[in-house]
């Protein structure tokens, strides 16, 4: 798949703010400050297309984009790090999965995992409910350019072995918007569940 054109449609509060069109949408989900909007405009070659911060937490809201007036992406609200309320982080999760749960034209979730670090217990729990709702997923390894070959397999072997113990067989594509490894790889994967 080509993505040829990418334009921001909307924020969404909650599940009765998403577009009702019935296109098909994937989202993308993670940790705050994971590189989900950077890997947005290097998936849709659009440099300011999904705002980055250096201040985890700043997607408080699913952000709609439309792509090549076909489908959806959804930037989904980062889990972790954001300083606010505990009452605002609970109103988060409980709208998040209302989306994950009742989205119907919702084809895939692409967890997003900063190839850095071990996953950390919030991922671990993520990608468990996922599974548990049977809810069809990939992870993406993201910042893979911030480490050397070595380490990135070793990232690579160390996130499967948790899969594996999980009991979890999803596809997992090592990314970099910095210097596009992986980024056609992971458009395809996109193209493979929004294309009829």
């Amino acid at each position: 798949m080509e993505i040829k054109q990418a334009s921001f449609i909307k924020s969404a509060p909650s599940i009765d703010d998403c577009p009702i069109d019935n296109r098909l949408e994937v989202c993308f989900a993670g940790r705050s400050n994971v590189g989900k909007s950077s890997l947005i405009n290097s998936l849709t070659n659009r440099k300011k297309l999904a705002k980055t911060s250096n201040t985890p937490g700043k997607t408080r809201e699913l952000n709609y984009y439309l792509i090549n007036d076909d489908f959806y992406l959804v930037d989904l609200p980062g889990y972790g790090f954001a300083k606010v309320s505990k009452s605002e982080k609970r109103i988060w999760g409980e709208h998040m999965q209302a989306y994950l749960l009742r989205r119907d034209s919702l084809q895939m979730v692409f967890v997003i995992i900063d190839a850095r670090h071990e996953p950390s217990q919030l991922d671990e729990e993520f990608i468990f409910w996922l599974a548990e709702n049977g809810i069809q997923f990939s992870c993406v390894l993201s910042k893979a350019d911030k480490l050397s070959k070595n380490q990135m397999q070793s990232s690579v072997a160390r996130f499967k072995r948790m899969l594996k113990t999980m009991n979890i067989e999803v596809p997992v594509v090592v990314t970099s918007a910095e210097t596009k490894d992986g980024i056609q790889e992971l458009t395809d994967l996109v193209g493979d569940f929004v294309t009829i």
